[in-house]
């Protein structure tokens, strides 16, 4: 098999609280290969919360070693790691984190006016489509309806390009309906397109609409209870005929 697009090495991250020391982390080691769609779940205080911050270069490890896309993350400075979290992760949370004063567009469009691309607009507009939400492009965030705002912040995790699209408990505001229609996007983000997604979840549900499972517990990587259930999303296509990735918009 073809090297990892992550790999963690033997984790361990460390907080002093007073006269106590919390391990979060205690020896965790993965990898997740392109084209993968892994949940990490686990019960409150397993440190799926912590290996997410890590893994998505918002923190660093007291020691062990995290490499993305071949570069070592875990030793790089602040400035550096912002950097590669810019370049390589796209972020969708619990609770959109949407500004409020921008419409659909203004909000997909902001990683790019960060990062000084051209074409903004365009590409911010392309990744609406992706999502099913073209026609909803001028639309204030109060406007939308919960399923829709977590739309837009999908696309504006997408809008770079990054290696990885990382979820944290993205259904965990919507409805029964709202969020099984939100895994389903995942889901063929995934299989059509070639996006790597990662869900950090406590949600037996949502795990099952991944490939693979990795189950947390104090801090260790542990057999999950239970095997994962490969169904099928439920308003899923035909496979479509090999993958690809979406191709941004080309420059003029």
């Amino acid at each position: 098999m073809n090297e990892a697009l992550l790999q963690a090495h033997d984790l361990v991250k460390t907080y002093i609280m007073g006269d106590n020391v919390v391990n979060a982390l205690n020896g965790v080691s993965l990898a997740i290969h392109e084209g993968e769609m892994v949940a990490i779940r686990g019960p409150s205080g397993s440190g799926k919360s912590t290996l997410m911050n890590i893994l998505g270069c918002l923190d660093r490890p007291t020691s062990g070693r995290y490499v993305l896309a071949g570069e070592d993350v875990s030793q790089m400075d602040d400035n550096a790691q912002a950097n590669a979290r810019n370049r390589k992760i796209g972020f969708v949370f619990q609770t959109f984190n949407l500004l409020p004063r921008m419409r659909a567009i203004e909000n997909v469009e902001l990683p790019l006016l960060y990062s000084g691309a051209m074409n903004a607009k365009k590409k911010a507009m392309a990744a609406l489509e992706a999502v099913g939400l073209a026609e909803r492009y001028h639309h204030l965030p109060n406007q939308l309806s919960g399923g829709q705002k977590q739309r837009v912040a999908i696309a504006r995790a997408m809008v770079t390009d990054p290696a990885i699209i990382l979820a944290d408990e993205p259904t965990g505001a919507l409805d029964t309906k709202t969020g099984e229609d939100i895994l389903n996007l995942f889901k063929n983000l995934n299989r059509d397109h070639g996006r790597t997604i990662i869900i950090v979840t406590h949600d037996l549900k949502v795990a099952d609409f991944c490939e693979r499972e990795i189950y947390l517990r104090d801090g260790k990587i542990v057999p999950s209870e239970r095997s994962i259930s490969r169904r099928l999303p439920l308003e899923q296509a035909p496979p479509a005929e090999g993958r690809h990735l979406i191709e941004p918009a080309r420059e003029a």
